[in-house]
Order: structure tokens, then C-alpha cells, then sequence
């Protein structure tokens, strides 16, 4: 089974930024598309972002375009979330997941598909 490790959280002011990376081993990643989910305290885990295995496909919450960028090095086996312009609203803990699929586009921000989670990286944002 695939095992995912983030690291990059932190405290921010807002306006700064932060770059959370996902590194996964056990198993070859790029048979997997990676998302990026976050779960604030007292609010339900929302997708953030997710990336195709060819890395061709990303998707964004709305929440989140523009701001937040997505990238995979499959030969470092790792996924990235390049974090900007970041807000109090942003702060959560983040999670980064993964599914296989056989198909190299594809990606979706629906949670049920996942399974494979990281434990977590606290991002908080604030002055």
C-alpha cells in the first residue's frame, strides 16, 4: 500500500506563503492521482486540490484558484502544493491522498475514491 508523508506546514502571516510537499513510497506513485484535502477546526475535510498521474490534469476549489498551485516530480515520487497569497481562512490541517487508476488523466476532488492518507500537516495563517 502506498504510504504519503506531507511536511511544509506552518505559521504564515497572512499575504505569505507556504510549500507543502507529499512524498510517498511503497508502491510506484505514478499508477496514483494525488489530492490535497484540509479540514479546519469544526468544519467537514473539503478538497483543496488533485493532480492527474501524467500530472496534464489539476483541478482547484474555487476557494483556493489562483493562489494555490499544484505539481508531481514522479521521479522523486513527490506532489507539491505551492501555497500564495495565503489567508486566515486557509488555515486547517492538510492532508495529502491518493487512488490508483488506470487512467493517466484523471483526477477528482471526491474523497470516497482516496485510500491512502498522510497524517496531516498543521498550516495556520495569521498576524
Amino acid at each position: 500500500q502506498l504510504q504519503l508523508v506531507e511536511s511544509g506546514g506552518g505559521l504564515v502571516q497572512p499575504g505569505g506563503s507556504l510549500r507543502l510537499s507529499c512524498a510517498a513510497s511503497g508502491f510506484t506513485s505514478d499508477y496514483y492521482a494525488i489530492g490535497w484535502f484540509r479540514q479546519a477546526p469544526g468544519k467537514e475535510r473539503e478538497g483543496v486540490s488533485c493532480i492527474s498521474r501524467n500530472g496534464g490534469n489539476t483541478i482547484y476549489a474555487d476557494s483556493v484558484k489562483g493562489r494555490f498551485t499544484i505539481s508531481r516530480d514522479n521521479a522523486k515520487t513527490t506532489v507539491h502544493l505551492q501555497m500564495d497569497n495565503l489567508k486566515p481562512e486557509d488555515t486547517a490541517v492538510y492532508y495529502c491522498a491518493a487512488y490508483s487508476t488506470f487512467l493517466q488523466g484523471a483526477c477528482t476532488m471526491d474523497s470516497r475514491v482516496f485510500r491512502s492518507w498522510g497524517q496531516g500537516t498543521q498550516v495556520t495563517v495569521s498576524s
